[in-house]
């Protein structure tokens, strides 16, 4: 049995733009699906010609709220990224991190911050 998946995003999407939430959405159960299985995951942006840091939380971000943090250093390869993305996705963990580890603050103090836009 092969414990190596390779995800290309380019190909899954069918775009080399990564720039909606649904395609990201898409990617992330792909990659959740398999990290959970116990498999080792690459993510590959190989031919992607436009990211932005939505598609970054989507993807990245969201797996530190259904998997622990060394899970995902032990489990997570992501390559093809050129040196302003991967300062990009360094940001989007690092925000990650810091969201899920107090949600409901972050959630409460959002929830506050928009009833007192009312």
């Amino acid at each position: 049995m092969n414990d190596q998946i390779k995800i290309k995003v380019q190909d899954l999407i069918g775009s080399p733009l990564c720039i909606s939430t649904e395609d990201g959405q898409k990617i992330f159960s792909k990659v959740e699906y398999f990290m959970k299985d116990g498999k080792q995951v690459t993510v590959s942006f190989e031919n992607v010609t436009m990211l932005i840091s939505l598609f970054l939380n989507v993807v990245i971000g969201q797996l530190y709220g259904s998997l622990s943090e060394d899970v995902i250093q032990d489990q997570l390869r992501v390559e093809g990224l050129s040196s302003n993305d991967m300062e990009l996705l360094k940001c989007v963990v690092e925000n990650a991190k810091k969201y899920y580890s107090n949600k409901k603050s972050y959630d409460d103090a959002w929830l506050e911050e928009d009833n007192n836009e009312e």
